[in-house]
């Protein structure tokens, strides 16, 4: 279980989560619906690491908190995050960016079976292994932090507005891989502004708004929730 309690950060002055509990068991699929500067990238930033949280907060894993914890420490605790933006290295190819994220001592076993797993969720990937990804189009880029992070053999995948910017039939094959990465037994965390798509694969969600949990229901229940729809969904449902 990863699960975060009374989670607050700040800005400066500016309260950017307040008190956001959540929770995503292991091999479940979760994500985080709210309007843009509701704080969903925040909370994603603060459990991995890069953001450091006010006191009183706590993240934790398996009931033993991982708060405070350096970010680059927190593979080897088993989560992995695909931050907006990507954050792949565009001067490496489509291999030795994989190879990279394959450096947590979790990640040493079974290396050449999650190589192999991710070039099968990504064909295209497989085709450009010599290629240097800052020559790669948006959605190769984002297979490829995808598939880098998987390397890290995470239990818990934390994935940032991965459809921004792409083509849908793009957006299509990325979350078909992901479909697939969750039937392996990953946890899935996503941010992420398509929310159709993003509850289809979901277990559970919850509602953020200025830097607070909502609400909170499982995938099914909020598809249909008259005031998801009117949010996110275009208006109420059929």
């Amino acid at each position: 279980m990863l699960e975060t309690q009374n989670l607050s950060l700040r800005y400066g002055r500016h309260l950017a989560l307040h008190d956001i509990s959540i929770r995503i068991a292991e091999g479940e699929t979760v994500v985080i619906l709210g309007a843009n500067g509701a704080g969903k990238s925040s909370l994603l930033k603060a459990i991995a690491g890069p953001a450091k949280a006010e006191m009183g907060s706590n993240v934790l894993l398996d009931s033993k908190s991982i708060l405070g914890t350096k970010p680059h420490l927190i593979p080897e605790a088993g989560i992995a995050l695909v931050p907006e933006g990507r954050g792949v290295f565009g001067d490496l190819s489509v291999e030795e960016n994989l190879l990279l994220g394959a450096n947590p001592k979790r990640a040493r076993s079974g290396e050449t079976e999650r190589n192999a797993l991710i070039y099968d969720l990504f064909p295209r990937l497989a085709e450009r292994k010599s290629q240097l990804v800052r020559t790669m189009s948006g959605g190769e880029q984002q297979m490829v932090a995808i598939g880098r992070a998987l390397m890290s053999n995470p239990r818990f995948l934390m994935l940032d507005e991965p459809s921004l910017g792409l083509a849908p039939i793009v957006v299509t094959e990325l979350f078909n891989a992901l479909r697939r990465v969750k039937e392996t037994g990953v946890g899935l965390l996503l941010v992420e502004q398509n929310v159709s798509i993003s509850l289809s694969i979901s277990d559970r969600g919850y509602l953020m708004e200025a830097g607070r949990i909502v609400g909170e229901n499982s995938a099914e229940a909020l598809k249909t929730d008259p005031a998801v729809q009117q949010a996110f969904l275009g208006g109420a449902a059929a």
